[in-house]
């Protein structure tokens, strides 16, 4: 009953496109803060979620499951959720809050836009 069609075409000219350029500045965002010693799977979860996560049921649809590529909320949300997983699974070389990570990572993506 979800509703929501995924079809994987290998073209970026669709609704939903997923792309690796959603996570990867944020992965390695987040993994540079806490100097991550690995990028283990509990990261990549928590990036895939932190992307998810930014869809509110609102604005759930067949034609928006995914924010867009250059959202500027995807790369804050992922660098926090990848610097938490790290620092709980032990991969962290750092001790970082999470929440200073989005902070720092948000005024970066700031910065870009001028």
């Amino acid at each position: 009953e979800g509703g929501a069609e995924v079809v994987a075409t290998g073209r970026s000219d669709f609704p939903n496109q997923v792309n690796n350029v959603l996570a990867f500045p944020g992965v390695l965002r987040g993994a540079m803060e806490v100097r991550a010693s690995d990028i283990n799977d509990d990261m990549k979860v928590g990036a895939a979620k932190a992307i998810a996560d930014l869809i509110g049921e609102e604005e759930l649809s067949p034609e928006f499951i995914i924010p867009q590529v250059f959202d500027p909320r995807i790369a804050p949300a992922v660098a926090a959720s990848v610097a938490e997983a790290a620092l709980r699974t032990g991969v962290a070389l750092k001790e970082v809050d999470p929440e200073n990570v989005y902070k720092k990572t948000q005024k970066m993506v700031q910065e870009i836009k001028r």
